[in-house]
């Protein structure tokens, strides 16, 4: 997709048509297959989309992993960001890859050394811009992703739309990054069937409905999508499950957990009693059968193999994983849930506006 929208801007050489200025807008949150399950609340963001309109988020399906790869074009195993909490091994904790750069003492330059669309754009002497909430702006995050942009922090959808536009009409050449995060976090906080997450889609719908300026491709998409998760969906791991036996850490997110293991446990242990104990839950594989099936990419850095988990834990239907024996809990509050490898987190919606849609 990043080589696509490079591409435009200098005359249509991969799958999307020339662009005077391309805009890429990144609806966080936002599955294919919730989109069409509420297309009536977003009327003007799927006018004239139909099913074949969708692209796959990487695995796993979660925002630290598939937005760097989004704005790399490269897969988690070679950008290096393979999952939302992981293992330093060099200080043996687990860090933040969202939001922890700072907190956890992360270079954003060694953890993500790609070279970003941002940067590859300006090389080839094309202005690059991002927009995003202020609060990004100077977020490690930011620095592993949007480098080579100049960032302009906008508070609302509608806003961060209109400035995009206004780049894209006034700055030839351009290619502006719109990242629109509210979906998300009303999915998470209330699930995607509540009216909260519907009030978002239809903001985010009402943002979209001015047209692209002229010459200019506009191309919508998110990271991931979504499930709900209930309560009584949740596997929670209490003192005495036999497969906290062995586990030093447990990294990743609920829907796909990184499991790292004790330096003296029997790995094949470790993975047999975690395939019989969540047996129609999760799908467990070892690091190396998740990188010999190519799920973090073709290629996988040794940095990125040092921080995948030694087992991985992929939750199927709406299931959750949740260590009970850890001091915060809080997690276990969240409703809309990501990470797993499930049609409703994977799809995301490809939908082409302006010179794109030609």
């Amino acid at each position: 997709m990043a080589a696509d929208l490079l591409g435009a801007l200098r005359g249509g050489t991969g799958s999307l048509a020339p662009a005077r200025s391309a805009v890429i807008v990144v609806v966080d949150g936002l599955g294919a297959i919730q989109l069409r399950a509420h297309a009536g609340h977003a009327r003007r963001l799927t006018a004239g989309v139909g099913r074949k309109d969708v692209a796959h988020s990487v695995f796993p399906s979660t925002t630290a992993s598939a937005l760097t790869s989004l704005l790399t074009g490269a897969d988690p195993g070679s950008h290096g960001l393979v999952g939302y909490r992981v293992l330093d091994r060099t200080r043996d904790r687990l860090v933040n890859l969202l939001s922890g750069w700072e907190s956890d003492h992360i270079d954003p330059l060694a953890w993500q050394p790609r070279p970003t669309i941002f940067e590859t754009a300006a090389a080839g002497g094309n202005p690059a811009y991002a927009i995003g909430l202020a609060a990004y702006a100077r977020s490690g995050f930011s620095q592993a992703t949007l480098r080579g942009a100049e960032f302009v922090g906008v508070a609302s959808a509608a806003e961060r739309l209109s400035v995009a536009y206004q780049l894209a009409a006034d700055v030839p050449g351009s290619l502006i990054y719109c990242y629109v995060p509210e979906i998300d976090k009303a999915g998470h906080r209330y699930g995607v069937d509540s009216p909260e997450w519907i009030a978002a889609l239809e903001d985010v719908d009402q943002a979209l409905a001015p047209r692209p300026p002229a010459g200019a491709g506009v191309l919508i998409t998110a990271d991931h999508g979504m499930v709900d998760v209930p309560a009584h969906r949740q596997v929670v791991l209490d003192e005495g499950d036999g497969r906290l036996d062995g586990i030093r850490h447990i990294g990743g997110e609920p829907r796909m957990l990184h499991v790292y293991l004790e330096p003296d446990a029997d790995p094949v242990a470790a993975l047999e009693r975690w395939r019989v104990l969540s047996e129609g839950d999760a799908d467990v594989l070892s690091r190396a059968e998740a990188i010999a099936a190519g799920l973090f990419g073709a290629e996988v850095t040794d940095a990125a193999q040092a921080r995948i988990g030694d087992l991985l834990v992929a939750a199927r239907g709406n299931k959750a994983f949740y260590d009970g024996t850890a001091e915060d809990q809080r997690s276990r509050g969240m409703i809309g849930q990501h990470g797993s490898v499930t049609p409703e987190e994977r799809q995301v919606p490809f939908i082409r506006r302006g010179a794109f849609a030609t």
